[in-house]
């Protein structure tokens, strides 16, 4: 038997280009939604949203780069077992 931890990473493969895209765009402003997208967050587009309307606040910009470097929540453990067991 084998335990796996899933967690709520998501591939957001087309989203990170265009993250990335819009931040060497933008002069690096854009820099935690494209960390966030990049890392597959759940929450990227509260990301995005928070680096956007609140990003020109110095505080702003950084809690939206706290929010894209943290931690992927635990969404469960999948159970393995070999067949024939």
């Amino acid at each position: 038997m084998y335990l796996e931890v899933v967690t709520d990473k998501q591939d957001r493969a087309r989203q990170a280009l265009v993250a990335w895209a819009a931040t060497f765009l933008t002069c690096g402003y854009l820099l935690p939604w494209a960390v966030a997208t990049t890392r597959g967050k759940a929450n990227a587009e509260l990301v995005g949203a928070v680096n956007l309307f609140a990003g020109w606040t110095v505080v702003g910009w950084f809690a939206a780069l706290t929010m894209a470097v943290g931690r992927h929540r635990v969404a469960g453990l999948r159970v393995w077992t070999e067949p024939g067991r």
